[in-house]
């Protein structure tokens, strides 16, 4: 996997991780609310797993925001990822 794209995966869970913690809910509460196990939520939050478009749009709806919302920042994140 080329260095650019381990960023945004990476940047991508940071992303997820903080508006979850931000809502004071659990990788097993989010994985509920997203219909989606919880150690899927940990592996995108880890930036080892690859989200489709299906699991961003759920991962969204169980964040209480949309696609648009959780992916608003994604480059900018990533390029503060060393």
């Amino acid at each position: 996997m080329n260095e650019s794209r381990k960023k945004i995966l990476r940047a991508l869970g940071q992303l997820v991780k903080q508006r979850r913690t931000a809502l004071g809910i659990s990788q097993e509460e989010l994985g509920l609310r997203a219909n989606l196990d919880r150690t899927y939520i940990s592996g995108v939050e880890r930036g080892v797993r690859n989200p489709s478009v299906t699991a961003l749009v759920s991962l969204a709806s169980g964040l209480g925001i949309t696609v648009s919302d959780l992916l608003e920042n994604l480059e900018i994140e990533a390029d503060k990822i060393e």
